[in-house]
């Protein structure tokens, strides 16, 4: 696990420098060790780099790695799981190691296979691969998206990298906004791939390779080949739990593997549970499980891990945190993003990895378990939103939405049935946008056109037209939407910015290839039955927990922010809706703005998600345009 740099300059300078800067900007990611390849040609110069944290073969596995020709260069970030297995294949075929590392099986299969030696890798990766043979880069990301990757290609060359403040160093311009990602993170809170917050610099979508030819500085994109697609499940539901508990428990061994300690977070919920106990199950030596609660009883869910925790007989560490200890790293965790985020769950999910860094070096993780098993409200009420929509007209609809926003009008920040309600019924639609509409957390697609000076119509329309998510009937559809949005631009990004802040590797056996390709082979009745989501899974694990124990709701992190911006927060806020400021930025609609904050901060509503939205933007621009 590391950070990975690299940039390639159309110019013969030394880069020995401008690699180092990049690496220093993420030695967070590594600590532990560096490594830089730099090379001036006639027309060009390039330079590879990475920051380590030794996980796996720390005494031999350093960076970058080379061919037994010198002639082709890998530099790479995460985990293979699978490498000791593709690693004794190759040797079978005469294929010596000089290495104990994945990094150097990444280079060998590619040496024997080509870019098809992508497909094989079962793992979270961000990999380049410098091939002087063909004069060529390779630059490639896993199947779910679960390590960074930016880049851009502009006049001098080609820049990369695993964090944006490090290519951002590079750059001799001050990149604009870029509109359609402005549009995505008022909607979403988040910017998915492809997009970042500034016009000419991308992520690497999920499962693809850059192609880069150096000497016409031609730029390709591919997707990496998958394989082949399960057929539709025709066994029992017994023999698809049996495969469903066999999968899991393989899965989470395979991600076990360390040279170095290794425990898992315990929040107490149904994914984490179960990959704990799966854990526990693995080795007949006591393993570590950490948890974090609050002295807020209504976000605290700490008796629940416990139940676990004594159950798998496990060393359990637990962290009680109040608003204060998260407030206090609030800067730190924003800032460290790069671009606007705003899922406040952010903040606790650094202060339990920061906290777990201190005892071990790899957490496994329960993410993933709702996209894979189908866990999530939104799903089921989807099927609502379907049968609402053919009984009630729209005319109807509107009379009552309007009736009841008066009835569930929420004051605080209190996330309960009435706000759950409200979100439902502000997103009913009948044209087919419905869930569009739920996994926007901020500003739906009409407040945007309000918020925003400049915006285009459809801001969803790149996912619906390019990647094919239009449309939104079943549950895979639904499933897949949350994979390429969600999960890689929300869920993913929180995990790998909080985690490697604090030097520490999170893996999530969930998102595995396998688990995803055998959950969308299975009936969706099989995934949520009635109302009980994640069925299968539950139902694969039940008779190792107590009764109902996997059936009881989880809180999830919640964060009091739309509290905090009404005190400890307000008066930053409000420097944020200085008419002078918000218009010189020529962004914003300054009235709209001001009436949405106005009315969260006299307490007419809450506005928590659309203010936190906001002041998150704020917060980054500060420190990005106005410094």
């Amino acid at each position: 696990m590391c950070g990975i740099n690299g940039l390639i300059i159309k110019s013969n300078p030394s880069l020995k420098s401008n690699i180092k800067t990049m690496n220093n900007l993420i030695i967070h990611r590594g600590p532990d060790d560096e490594g830089t390849y730099t090379e001036e040609n006639n027309n060009y110069s390039i330079a590879l780099g990475m920051r380590r944290l030794s996980i796996i073969d720390i005494e031999s596995g350093s960076q970058p790695i080379f061919s037994d020709d010198k002639q082709v260069i890998i530099v790479f970030n995460g985990e293979i799981y699978n490498y000791q297995k593709l690693k004794k294949e190759l040797e079978e075929s005469n294929i010596s190691f000089k290495t104990n590392s994945d990094t150097e099986v990444i280079l060998k299969l590619y040496l024997e296979f080509g870019i098809e030696s992508f497909s094989k890798l079962d793992g979270m990766f961000a990999f380049s691969i410098y091939d002087k043979r063909v004069n060529k880069l390779y630059i490639a990301r896993d199947f779910f998206g679960e390590k960074p990757l930016y880049y851009s290609n502009n006049e001098r060359g080609l820049f990369w990298g695993s964090e944006l403040k490090s290519l951002k160093s590079q750059l001799d311009y001050k990149p604009e906004i870029c509109t359609k990602a402005l549009e995505l993170y008022f909607s979403l809170t988040y910017i998915p791939a492809p997009f970042t917050i500034y016009k000419g610099v991308l992520k690497l979508e999920p499962n693809k390779y850059i192609e880069y030819s150096i000497a016409d500085n031609n730029l390709l994109i591919h997707q990496i080949s998958k394989n082949n697609k399960e057929s539709n499940f025709n066994g029992s539901f017994n023999d698809a739990k049996e495969k469903t508990k066999k999968l899991v428990n393989q899965s989470v061994i395979s991600r076990s593997i360390s040279d170095v300690p290794i425990g898992t977070f315990l929040s107490g919920g149904v994914d984490s549970s179960i990959v704990s106990y799966c854990l526990s199950q693995s080795t007949d030596k006591k393993i570590d499980t950490f948890s974090i609660g609050f002295d807020k009883k209504q976000f605290d869910e700490t008796e629940k891990s416990r139940v676990v925790a004594k159950l798998i007989n496990s060393n359990h560490h637990e962290y009680i945190v109040n608003e204060k200890s998260l407030y206090d790293d609030l800067d730190r965790i924003l800032n460290n993003f790069d671009e606007p985020f705003a899922d406040s769950s952010a903040l606790p999910t650094y202060l339990v990895s920061k906290k777990t860094s201190n005892q071990v070096k790899v957490a496994l993780t329960g993410d993933g378990g709702d996209e894979v098993f189908g866990g999530y409200n939104k799903y089921h009420i989807n099927t609502i939103n379907n049968f609402y929509t053919n009984v009630i007209p729209e005319k109807a609809h509107k009379l009552l939405k309007n009736t009841c926003s008066f009835l569930l009008k929420t004051k605080d920040d209190n996330r309960g049935v009435k706000f759950k309600i409200k979100k439902t019924l502000d997103s009913i639609d009948y044209n087919n946008n419905f869930y569009w509409n739920m996994i926007s957390l901020g500003f739906k697609e009409n407040e945007i056109n309000e918020i925003l000076i400049k915006s285009s119509n459809g801001i969803f329309n790149y996912y619906k037209d390019n990647i094919g998510l239009s449309k939104t009937k079943t549950l895979s559809d639904l499933r897949n939407i949350d994979k390429h949005i969600s999960l890689e631009g929300d869920m993913l990004v929180k995990v790998d910015r909080t985690s490697m802040l604090s030097s520490l590797e999170c893996r999530a056996p969930f998102l595995n290839k396998q688990l995803w390709e055998f959950s969308n082979s299975l009936p969706s009745n099989y995934l949520i039955k009635n109302s009980s989501k994640k069925h299968i899974l539950k139902e694969s694990f039940k008779d190792v927990f107590p009764t109902n124990f996997l059936e009881k709701s989880k809180k999830g992190f919640g964060v009091p922010v739309g509290d905090w911006l009404r005190t400890i927060l307000k008066d930053e806020l409000m420097f944020f809706c200085n008419k002078n400021f918000i218009e010189e930025q020529n962004l914003f609609n300054y009235s709209y703005i001001l009436e949405t904050v106005s009315r969260h901060l006299s307490g007419q509503e809450d506005n928590t998600f659309k203010v936190w939205t906001y002041f998150c933007f704020q917060k980054w621009y500060k420190k990005s345009y106005a410094n």
